[in-house]
């Protein structure tokens, strides 16, 4: 492939992933509205694929993603993020995000 449609192509590609990512914010929003657990969790999943998936499109490896998210929640315990406060949830994904 001539390397100008090949940029071309990637262009698409990550355009096409940012329309995803909107998407699925959108679809979680109607899910919240309509109370449906389950249209939550495959919009939620949905999201967070897109997203590894946009990341890894724009140079930035899964694994890096994954280490830049652990130092945010690191940060976020740090300053006493209120989430952390109450109910001990950055501590949650931080565990769960070390043990994958």
């Amino acid at each position: 492939m001539p390397k100008d449609l090949d940029v071309a192509k990637r262009a698409k590609v990550i355009e096409w992933l940012k329309t995803e990512v909107v998407d699925h914010v959108s679809r979680l929003f109607k899910a919240l509205w309509e109370g449906s657990t389950a249209r939550v969790g495959d919009s939620l999943a949905s999201l967070i694929m897109s997203s590894y998936i946009l990341g890894r499109r724009l140079g930035v490896p899964y694994r890096d993603i994954d280490n830049l998210l652990l130092d945010k929640l690191k940060k976020h315990k740090q300053e006493g993020h209120q989430l952390e406060d109450w109910y001990q949830d950055i501590s949650a994904l931080e565990e769960h995000v070390r043990k994958r």
